[in-house]
């Protein structure tokens, strides 16, 4: 017999509002976790919107000189010494000795090399040895002649006497003559043998090898043992034994364009600069136009001489010429450093440009100066090499992440 407490019939389930709570809890549920997603979404979307490298267009910062805006034309050419020599010898033979090389300074007249001379200095010797037999003929010819003129007077003396006939007379006077005319032909035997000796000198001598005038050796030509000849005629021989230039007379010869000669005037200043020593402008003058036109490419040679000197410079070097329409003051002569008028922008009433630093834009405040063709000075906040940002949008802010710009 089942009693109330256990009779099951009696419990049943209430669906009505009971049923209702559980599933606005799991709507509640579902919208809150839906918001926590888009917030955590929008927060993720901005964190990487801050992240994300924003694309710049770069460039360098440079150096410019201020001659650049006073610049009418530019040429190419080379540095040339206009006073250079292949420096041989007239005479014939083997070189026995150099006491040059490549670079060695030299001063006019310095034996710089010597051929063997064992053959024209033994000729100089039988020379002098002529001379001296001339001499000696001469001194005994002037004997013979004294000897003659004491004949002669004590012969007049006798013919005044007449202890003596004219003919014999006659002979004595004849004697002297010869004597004395025996006399000038020893005085041009003496003349010609000392010519001789100079010729025989002059061999030698030209065996010397000399600098036409001060300078610096170039090439070396020859070494020691090589056959020296003049115009280099023989197989294997040498005619110049070195190559030396002037280096005070660098010139850079430069070939301006016919069209272009009425912007260049003599005197016209200039500033060169070497492809060698790219860091260094040096003062320069336009000294003359060579007076003709090269027709295969209607330029005209044009030399420039150095204001400035500068022991590094050597003789065809490359060089660029800059004609300019006034001569730089010497403050004006130095590099500036110079960035495009694009890089430069107003941030807080100040200037600035956005330095590229490791893949990240640093803002940089900078101090502008003059205008150098389409570049500005920048006096402070950036140096030569850095890279700036062209153009920076509103929204580039400092440190933030940027990349190259691709087109």
């Amino acid at each position: 017999m089942t009693t109330p407490e256990h009779d099951l019939s009696k419990l049943h389930i209430e669906r009505g509002a009971s049923s209702a709570v559980p599933g606005a809890r799991r709507r509640r549920l579902r919208w809150l976790g839906a918001g926590v997603l888009i917030a955590v979404g929008a927060g993720g979307a901005a964190w990487y919107g801050q992240q994300a490298a924003i694309p710049v267009e770069i460039a360098a910062v440079t150096q410019a000189y201020p001659s650049q805006a006073h610049t009418l034309l530019n040429a190419t050419g080379y540095v040339v010494a206009q006073r250079k020599a292949a420096v041989a010898s007239k005479a014939t033979g083997r070189l026995e000795w150099l006491g040059v090389r490549e670079g060695s300074i030299v001063r006019q007249d310095e034996v710089i090399a010597r051929l063997e001379s064992r053959d024209v200095t033994a000729a100089m010797e039988q020379a002098a040895a002529s001379i001296k037999v001339a001499q000696a003929n001469l001194e005994q010819g002037m004997a013979e002649w004294r000897e003659a003129e004491r004949v002669l007077e004590r012969s007049r003396d006798l013919l005044a006497r007449s202890f003596v006939s004219p003919a014999a007379h006659d002979s004595v006077v004849a004697r002297h003559e010869k004597a004395r005319a025996a006399i000038s032909g020893f005085k041009a035997g003496i003349a010609v043998a000392q010519a001789n000796f100079r010729s025989a000198q002059v061999a030698v001598d030209q065996t010397l090898i000399r600098a036409p005038f001060d300078g610096v050796v170039l090439t070396k030509n020859a070494n020691v043992g090589d056959v020296i000849t003049p115009f280099s005629s023989a197989l294997g021989s040498q005619a110049a034994v070195v190559t030396m230039a002037d280096m005070t007379t660098l010139e850079v010869e430069a070939d301006v364009s016919e069209s272009n000669l009425s912007k260049i005037t003599p005197e016209q200043p200039c500033e060169i600069q070497l492809d060698a020593l790219p860091d260094v402008r040096l003062r320069g003058v336009l000294h003359r136009l060579v007076p003709t036109v090269d027709r295969s490419k209607a330029t005209v040679l044009a030399k420039v001489r150095f204001i400035d000197k500068d022991a590094r410079v050597l003789p065809e070097m490359s060089a660029k010429v800059a004609f300019l329409a006034q001569a730089m003051p010497a403050g004006e002569r130095s590099a500036r450093t110079v960035a495009q008028p694009a890089a430069i922008v107003e941030r807080g009433g100040r200037k600035v440009v956005f330095l590229v630093r490791d893949g990240k834009a640093m803002e940089t405040a900078v101090e502008t100066g003059a205008t150098l063709g389409d570049m500005v000075e920048l006096v402070k906040g950036a140096k030569p090499g850095d890279k700036v940002v062209l153009r920076p949008a509103e929204k580039l802010r400092d440190g933030a992440s940027v990349s190259l710009q691709t087109k």
